[in-house]
């Protein structure tokens, strides 16, 4: 699952044998952030453990699923992407915007 939140992107996934969540980020302050503001019982940071994400920890599910329903509780804002350039800057919002885009090619494709 990705998820892009005010405090960072996430990549979250379930590794095979595993009952923790993994989720991985491009940018450590991004789950640096996390834990601060909504998991604070997020494993440790590993730098450089995996493949494309240079940044990883492990979570319980029920722990992770709580913090996004904070997240989700916690939305206040009308405009993400102006929300994202006030608490991550306007690069962070603008690449964002690029994912945005990309995803709006999804509309002119025929609904199944």
């Amino acid at each position: 699952m990705w998820v892009m939140t005010p405090v960072g992107f996430f990549s979250i996934v379930l590794k095979r044998g595993e009952t923790d969540l993994t989720v991985r980020a491009r940018v450590r302050g991004d789950l640096e952030a996390l834990e601060k503001e909504y998991l604070p019982s997020l494993g440790p940071i590993i730098a450089g453990g995996g493949t494309d994400y240079p940044y990883r920890a492990r979570v319980d599910p029920n722990a992770l699923a709580a913090a996004i329903a904070r997240m989700v509780e916690e939305i206040d804002y009308s405009n993400f992407k102006d929300t994202v350039a006030a608490r991550q800057g306007v690069e962070r919002a603008h690449v964002y915007g690029e994912v945005w885009s990309a995803l709006h090619k999804l509309t002119s494709q025929s609904d199944p």
